[in-house]
């Protein structure tokens, strides 16, 4: 087939008009034929990062609760009856407000005794009273003598002493009577009302919870590796959950207790601005614990043996990949923040799988890590 062929050039090499078109058919034929080659020849493209140091963030991201800075659950001192509730959830309420009233007949009936003992004893005062004032305008007259004198001040302070005593009385059934009126220890917004009119409590027994009005706190629980490094003052930014809108927000409180089932630490944080927020709405929050002004990170898919000896893939200047030894900062954000091993302007592989140590590759660079999201 291949001496046909030969042949068949020679025929029309032969022949002078066409011959030129002969001679292009080959040199494009050799032309594609070199380019296939160079093209097949060509070492493999590399997605790489060029490292450009710069601001970077190492910080913590949790989820938190809004709670209110006071928090009460009101209760009743006294076990008995519901009777009336004045309040639902949501409502306003001012210090000292009636929330409930608890059944109280007997305390009621018990105060309603002590206070006829105690007009009783006032007016058994006043019947003492004139009869000292009698019995001593006579013995100065001479008309009455000293031991009757002595005996009508002895009643006289003796009525005096019932009265005090009757009057201690009612006032002290006077207050239990008042337990029966639950009252608000302080202004705020009613949270949860768990009791209905009719339910008969016990002094456990949670009647309202109520939550300050204005100032509120974020809580959430953090583990305790990283709860030993947080302190109280760190910045922080928080977003409702699901919302774009940040808020700027402060560690107020670093819990020193440890929960030993959950090895969490319970941490507080206030908003800088006064924010209205429901409790209980959970809040996106990422605390600021240190920062680098010149800092690298890279993605957490370009180390290799992270948990052992991470090292990265970098392309050198003659295009050949070579492993270099890097440490991380043992911190869970998004991206790995470099300790040592990466300088400005090294090309690290982005996708370390696709080649190997030694590889020639040609690098394609992608957009540079800056500041890496934690």
């Amino acid at each position: 087939m291949a001496d046909a062929l030969s042949r068949r050039v020679e025929t029309l090499l032969s022949d002078p008009k066409r011959r030129p078109v002969v001679l292009i058919a080959l040199l494009v034929g050799v032309l594609l034929f070199s380019g296939l080659g160079w093209w097949l020849s060509r070492p493999p493209e590399i997605a790489v990062v060029e490292i450009q140091p710069g601001p970077v963030e190492i910080a913590l991201s949790v989820v938190a609760r809004v709670r209110p800075d006071n928090l009460v659950d009101v209760r009743s001192p006294n076990a008995g009856q519901v009777i009336r509730l004045l309040h639902d959830d949501g409502d306003l309420i001012a210090a000292g407000a009636p929330l409930a009233i608890v059944r109280s007949t007997v305390e009621q009936a018990q105060a309603d005794a002590n206070s006829a003992r105690e007009r009783a004893a006032r007016a058994e005062l006043d019947r003492a009273q004139l009869a000292f004032n009698r019995t001593r305008t006579l013995a100065d007259r001479g008309f009455a003598s000293a031991a009757a004198l002595d005996e009508a001040r002895a009643t006289l302070r003796s009525a005096q002493a019932g009265l005090a005593a009757a009057s201690a009385e009612r006032r002290a059934t006077a207050a239990q009577t008042r337990e029966f009126t639950i009252r608000a220890p302080m202004a705020g917004v009613v949270l949860v009302r768990p009791i209905d009119n009719g339910q008969v409590i016990s002094p456990e027994t949670t009647l309202f919870q109520l939550g300050s009005r204005d100032d509120i706190e974020l809580q959430a629980d953090v583990d305790e590796a990283y709860g030993d490094v947080l302190r109280t003052g760190m910045e922080a930014r928080a977003a409702l959950s699901g919302s774009d809108e940040i808020f700027a927000a402060r560690i107020s409180e670093v819990s020193p207790r440890v929960d030993p089932t959950t090895g969490g630490r319970l941490i507080k944080l206030a908003p800088v601005e006064p924010a209205s927020i429901p409790p209980g709405r959970s809040v996106d929050v990422t605390i600021i614990v240190a920062r680098r002004e010149q800092g690298i990170a890279v993605p957490r898919q370009t180390i290799i043996d992270a948990s052992t000896e991470p090292k990265v893939y970098v392309v050198d200047a003659n295009d050949r990949v070579i492993a270099r030894a890097i440490e991380i900062a043992d911190w869970p954000s998004l991206n790995a923040i470099i300790d040592s091993g990466l300088a400005r302007g090294d090309r690290v592989v982005l996708a370390p799988a696709d080649t190997r140590a030694g590889a020639h590759v040609r690098a394609r660079a992608q957009a540079p890590i800056s500041t890496p999201a934690s």
